[in-house]
């Protein structure tokens, strides 16, 4: 995927490989169930619906809809879907006991979820405190760890042996770095985590 400019839907197969499907505006409406028939078939997870969800391009945004398809639901970033959300780099949607993760490389976004590679902070431009904060808290999401959810700033300060507040001040400027800030604070951790993944700041390896 090196290189690549666009739009993908991650996730792992049934042995365990990570696939990814590509999203162009083309076909403006993915289905992704347990049926065959389903753009994105998840017929080894038997808690996935037949047609489970449904990702539609709508006014250069990519969403994602639920709507009552599914029977057990959908859930992004923990929180279950009611009827249409647009989808944000780095959201985990969640179908079952499968993981599927959105990215976006086409800089199409606006000014509350631009991501395009340009505006990714270096690697060069964090301090060494600031990315070992990153490593902290994208932790749990060790090995592609399908529920996961960024540490918390007592984990992270416990694990830096630093004082929250400090935390605090780091990451409000890590925020700022990736363009979150104008987030809802519930969204920031849980997006830039997904950026500094995303991006390739922070790799598994030093998970």
């Amino acid at each position: 995927m090196t290189g690549f400019r666009g739009s993908f839907l991650r996730f792992s197969d049934e042995a365990g490989q990570q696939q990814e499907l590509m999203l162009t505006p083309d076909l403006q409406r993915v289905t992704i169930g347990r049926s065959s028939q389903a753009d994105l078939t998840l017929s080894w997870d038997a808690e996935v619906s037949r047609l489970h969800a449904a990702v539609e391009y709508l006014g250069a945004q990519w969403t994602i809809i639920d709507d009552g398809l599914s029977r057990n639901g959908t859930f992004i970033n923990g929180e279950r879907l009611v009827g249409r959300r647009r989808l944000a780099p780095g959201d985990r949607i969640r179908m079952g006991t499968s993981l599927v993760a959105f990215h976006d490389f086409s800089g199409v976004a606006d000014d509350a979820t631009r991501t395009s590679t340009g505006s990714f902070p270096t690697l060069r431009s964090l301090t060494d405190t600031q990315r070992s904060v990153l490593i902290a808290l994208c932790r749990p999401y060790k090995n592609n760890a399908g529920f996961a959810t960024p540490a918390s700033n007592q984990q992270i300060a416990g694990e830096l042996f630093l004082s929250v507040d400090a935390i605090k001040t780091h990451l409000r400027t890590l925020f700022s770095k990736f363009g979150v800030e104008d987030l809802p604070q519930n969204q920031k951790r849980v997006r830039l985590a997904g950026l500094a993944l995303q991006s390739g700041i922070i790799a598994d390896r030093d998970l």
